[in-house]
Formats: structure tokens, sequence, C-alpha cells
């Protein structure tokens, strides 16, 4: 009986503890270096992009994000992307649900693309410490102009701090 209460009470505790990470007014920063992508499409093959996410919770559980990712590779077309989402957490595991938009452009010898491509993804906030996380993500982006080339399917690794009531 003993042992029942006791792992109750730490199981209550490790989720209101979990939950004051996701509360209103938390801003989130991801660091450029370690919001590596490995996508796949149909005409890029494999590739690793870098990117930068930031966001604020705007009610418990609920973040909105603004990010961006640059790639430049040698025989592959430069690409920008910037997007908007939405991202909403299960406060008791840390497991997160988003959507949102991204306008992508690419130009690669003397030819431009670009696009908006309307985004999901799924993830997993696990906490190092109070504030910082490493963030494993899988995502899909849905290109409009031409789905079988420019649509992406792909896993992200980022490393993510929250902080206290920037703004």
């Amino acid at each position: 009986m003993k042992k029942r209460l006791i792992l109750m009470m730490m199981t209550l505790l490790l989720s209101v503890s979990s939950f004051a990470q996701f509360e209103k007014g938390k801003t989130y920063f991801s660091t450029g270096f370690s919001s590596a992508s490995l996508t796949y499409t149909g005409s890029e093959r494999w590739k690793l992009d870098l990117g930068v996410k930031g966001g604020y919770m705007l009610e418990d559980c609920w973040m909105g994000l603004v990010q961006g990712e640059y790639s430049d590779h040698k025989y592959e077309p430069k690409a920008l992307s910037l997007g908007v989402a939405v991202r909403y957490y299960l406060a008791e595991n840390g497991i997160f649900f988003g959507a949102g938009v991204n306008y992508y452009h690419h130009s690669f010898e003397g030819e431009s693309h670009s696009d908006m491509m309307p985004t999901v993804h799924v993830g997993y906030a696990h906490f190092l410490g109070k504030s910082v996380t490493v963030e494993p993500e899988v995502f899909y982006n849905q290109s409009l102009k031409n789905h079988g080339e420019y649509s992406k399917l792909g896993f992200r690794l980022n490393l993510g701090i929250y902080l206290d009531d920037l703004f």
C-alpha cells in the first residue's frame, strides 16, 4: 500500500512539474544548428537543412511559432522556407502536435520555384533540465504546386529553450 501511495505521489509530482513547462507566457527558442532535418523528396533526395524557431505560449499547452529554414548544397537548389504554426502539447508527457503553413522558395542553375506548403508535425519535448529540451519531430510539408516533386516527409532534431515571461 505504501509503495502504491508513493508511486501515485511521484506520478502526480511529475505531471505537475511537466505542466509547468507549458504554461501561458513562456517563450520558446530553438537554435539553428540543432534544428537539422533529414528529408526525402522526389526532386532533392536526402539532404540536411538548418533552421531556427521561435514561439510563445498563447495559452496553457498552446504555442504560436514562427520558423525559418535554409539549405545551400553544391549540387542541389538553394532553399529558403519561412512559416508560422501552432503547436499543442500534452502536458502529461511532452508530446506535441502542430500545424501551419510555410512559404518555400528555391533556386538552382537559373531556375526558381516558390510554393505555399501546409505542414503538420508531431514530436516529443524531452527536458534535459528546467528549460532545455531535446525535441525529435516528424513532419510532413504538402506542396500545393507539385506534390510528387516538392512535398516533404522528414525528421528533425531540435534543441529548444523555454524561458519565463520575456514579453
